[in-house]
């Protein structure tokens, strides 16, 4: 798309967004607009303009003004003051409101620090040489890929220290097989949620059984695995994806300029490009594996000491009662000192170096860190509006009726709202206590699979959503432009979330029939059946243009 266009495109969205704030500013007041669909207007606003001016933190920024001049009825001062800081009752909102926030100030800490050990160990040497070391022993595209996919599954403690820590370790070997930045924050954010989403010891388990009264929540966790058919299907289509050797939409056009044109960004802005970064020649392996390791044994203790571990409590009630802000910072911490500790000692970095590389790493995630600032802004903003309780009001009423067609429905709000909010976790809040409190007593068969339809839907809407913490992580683990893997991973989570849909259609029918069991004996195998028949017919659509199957055997070939 050339510039001229470009501009005209970006200037048409502007004036659009005006239009409909003005509309809103003639058809609604401060009182209307609350627990209504207006609610949903400050993201919609920020998401839209995102993906199309490829340009995030304005689009967030009008989004959250948006939100400001809704939340005041119009009102210049009322309008600032919600932006920024406005308490209400017992609550706080705006971008003070949020930067000031314990749990917020506990992941960024935790951001920072992380940034400062990427720094230090590419500093040392420890990327390149584990880069070096990986080129001799995973020798196609194709297992660089599934490393990347296995590592990912293997951290299922916390999404956040996931995206992070798959990214650190697996960029330097799928810089050398030219594997395009957007290919891997794919496969890292395909990996972090999904799979703490089915993982009973994560901070997400945790989460989900506090929203649970009056039933045993880590039990009905488990029992609702087989049907969170999305997470189950991200993981499967990532798998099929790289053994059957076939991209489709835009992320295909980032393969092949990774593949042929040796370019992992495509696109001109490249705030994460490491080119120009100076490293030690003497760097070892465990310059990189010790740190990793540091970090995750330091991240867990620190997980479970929030949760009561060395208070009595046991592994898993340690992890369900744990903080994970308070938990990886300080966890964090205590890994960044075993890396300086280890540097010094070891003479490969002298202590002021150690210290340059803290700012060094604090720069590299200022982007995140002020995309996190504002999704949050934007979140609060939302919350200040009253969509949760509208979204929640849709939702009982359609637990009346379509019993059968109910998990799929329950799904598609879901996708919605975390959509549209950018959090799992909060429409968990809002979704899970309605099922339950629904079906609890009158039949849990069906609350169970509404119930993971809840949690798959709330992932599916996270990954889809440009102003989702876990997205903004995922780009800044895999140092890609943040819009550039919104728009190569949304064909993908969307082409999953269909598959999905008609899924819980099928177990919601299954389930009338023939129960709970045969349920998902019935539902898995035509999901996943469907995966893999979609994924041949895009391969033989996307084949014509390119080719990716025979450019990764004369890659591998030339190696």
């Amino acid at each position: 798309m050339n510039g001229k266009f470009r501009k005209t495109v970006n200037t048409v969205a502007i004036l659009i967004v005006l239009a409909v704030i003005v509309i809103a500013k003639f058809t609604t007041s401060a009182d209307t607009v609350q627990e209504t669909a207006w609610a949903l207007l400050p993201p919609v606003i920020a998401i839209a303009l995102a993906l199309i001016t490829k340009e995030t933190y304005s689009s967030l920024f009008i989004g959250i003004v948006a939100g400001g001049l809704l939340y005041s009825g119009y009102s210049f001062t009322g309008t600032i003051n919600h932006v920024f800081y406005d308490q209400v009752g017992d609550s706080t909102y705006g971008i003070v409101s949020v930067i000031s926030d314990p749990y917020n100030i506990g992941i960024l800490i935790f951001l920072v620090i992380l940034g400062g050990v990427v720094a230090l160990m590419n500093k040392a040497g420890g990327s390149a040489a584990f880069g070096n070391w990986a080129k001799q022993h995973i020798k196609t595209r194709v297992g660089a890929q599934l490393a990347t996919i296995l590592l990912g599954i293997l951290i299922f403690i916390d999404d956040y220290f996931n995206c992070l820590t798959v990214g650190t370790v697996m960029r330097p070997v799928t810089d050398e097989f030219k594997i395009s930045r957007a290919k891997l924050a794919y496969l890292i954010d395909a990996t972090a949620a999904p799979v703490c989403i089915i993982a009973p010891v994560s901070s997400w388990a945790a989460a989900v059984s506090g929203f649970v009264k009056g039933e045993n929540g880590l039990e009905l966790f488990v029992r609702a695995i087989p049907f969170n058919f999305y997470a189950l299907f991200t993981i499967l289509m990532m798998f099929a994806l790289v053994l059957m050797r076939t991209e489709f939409g835009s992320m295909a056009v980032h393969e092949e300029n990774a593949l042929v044109k040796g370019d992992l960004y495509t696109t001109p802005d490249r705030p994460y490009d490491e080119s120009n970064e100076v490293v030690k020649e003497n760097g070892k392996v465990v310059d990189l594996v010790i740190p990793i390791i540091s970090l995750v044994i330091c991240c867990v203790i620190g997980m479970l000491a929030t949760g009561g571990f060395f208070s009595g409590k046991s592994f898993v009630e340690a992890f369900s009662a744990s903080d994970a802000s308070v938990g990886l910072s300080v966890g964090s911490f205590f890994g960044l000192l075993v890396v300086f500790f280890l540097y010094i000692i070891r003479r490969v970095l002298t202590f002021q170096e150690c210290m340059e590389c803290i700012p060094e790493g604090f720069k590299a995630m200022v982007p995140a860190i002020l995309i996190l600032i504002f999704a949050w802004s934007l979140k609060s903003m939302t919350d200040s509006l009253g969509a949760a309780p509208f979204v929640a009001g849709i939702v009982k009423h359609y637990a009346k009726h379509l019993m059968i067609f109910l998990p799929a429905i329950v799904f598609l709000i879901a996708v919605g709202l975390a959509f549209a909010t950018g959090t799992s976790w909060g429409t968990f809040g809002i979704l899970i206590p309605i099922v339950v409190g629904a079906f609890q007593k009158t039949d849990p068969g069906l609350m169970l699979i509404s119930m993971s339809a809840c949690m798959a839907g709330a992932v599916c809407g996270d990954h889809c959503s440009p102003i989702s913490d876990t997205t903004i992580m995922s780009s800044a683990g895999a140092r890609c432009n943040h819009v550039n893997h919104v728009t190569t991973q949304l064909p993908y989570a969307m082409f999953v979330a269909a598959i999905s849909a008609i899924t819980y259609l099928v177990a919601g029918v299954a389930y009338k029939f023939t129960g709970l069991v045969p349920a998902a004996l019935i539902s898995l195998p035509v999901g996943a059946a469907l995966i893999i028949i979609a994924l041949l017919i895009a391969k033989r659509g996307t084949q014509k243009k390119f080719d990716l199957a025979k450019a990764e055997a004369d890659f591998d070939a030339n190696k």
